[in-house]
């Protein structure tokens, strides 16, 4: 998974085949028995990818603050974008929405803006008229601006984040 994603990211959803296999370290024909499309191999990448997206969610929870474990994510997530996006919009042209990948990876990145934003609207840091969609939109949002500058990502999450915080966090 981790060679796929990583030629997608560097040659977009078209990434030669041959190029994947060889950095797997396997024949062509091997990644063919595994994933017998590139369609196949784009979604099991894409679901890789927001499965640990969705992991280090609850990772930064167990070892930061509330607000920090959260401002963490986001930033995280800003860069899945901008590495991910184009993959994201071929997986999403051509699966159903209401396909098992699909729910399941809508799911878990929900569940974990959920988990950090509920931890850190209990501990008083962060506006309790926020919603998890809502820091979901932002880091999509930063992503996508970002894409061809990066070096702005920083401050717009740094006048999110501002946005985000209680008077008092």
């Amino acid at each position: 998974m981790a060679s796929a994603q990583e030629a997608f990211a560097e040659h977009g959803p078209d990434a030669p085949l041959e190029e994947i296999a060889r950095r797997t370290g396997v024949g062509i024909g091997t990644l063919y028995r595994h994933f017998p499309s590139r369609e196949v191999l784009i979604e099991a990448v894409y679901r890789s990818s927001i499965e640990r997206l969705s992991e280090s969610a609850h990772e930064l929870l167990e070892t930061h603050s509330p607000a920090e474990a959260l401002e963490q994510w986001l930033r995280v997530q800003v860069r899945w974008v901008m590495e991910n996006r184009s993959l994201a919009i071929t997986l999403k042209a051509g699966m159903d929405k209401d396909s098992p990948t699909f729910t399941l990876c809508k799911g878990l990145i929900t569940d974990a803006a959920s988990a950090l934003l509920v931890a850190a609207q209990d501990a008083g840091d962060i506006r309790a008229d926020i919603e998890p969609r809502d820091l979901l939109r932002f880091g999509h949002g930063i992503g996508v601006a970002c894409e061809t500058t990066p070096e702005a990502a920083e401050r717009m999450l740094a006048v999110t984040f501002d946005g985000l915080r209680t008077s008092a966090g």
